[in-house]
């Protein structure tokens, strides 16, 4: 599976590089803090696949990566070849990134 780091994914947010962010945390996770990718909840992943791209990079993340990781086979098992896991997820991203971030 391949991985990116918090650093390697602030570099493409501030390029403005062409890839889609999927957050599979559940809504109330979310709604307390959220780095602007799009919701799609880990246990809906297949059931909402025709919303992760398949024509450029995916990262996809959650709380800590192990989620994302999940949502990543999942998605594979399905003909996907463009995810990459956020290492760390959104805890690495306050830790590294952003301290002043909600998390719980």
């Amino acid at each position: 599976m391949k991985e990116i780091s918090v650093q390697e994914l602030k570099e493409k947010l501030d390029k403005g590089e062409d890839f889609q962010l999927i957050d599979v945390r559940e809504d109330f996770e979310y709604e307390t803090s959220n780095i602007g990718g799009l919701s799609i909840p880990l246990g809906g992943i297949l059931i909402e696949a025709e919303k992760v791209a398949k024509d450029k990079p995916v990262v996809v993340m959650c709380r800590s990566g192990k989620r994302s990781a999940a949502a990543i086979m999942q998605l594979e098992a399905q003909g996907y070849t463009n995810l990459s896991n956020l290492q760390g997820g959104i805890l690495a991203w306050k830790a590294e990134i952003d301290p002043e971030l909600n998390v719980y």
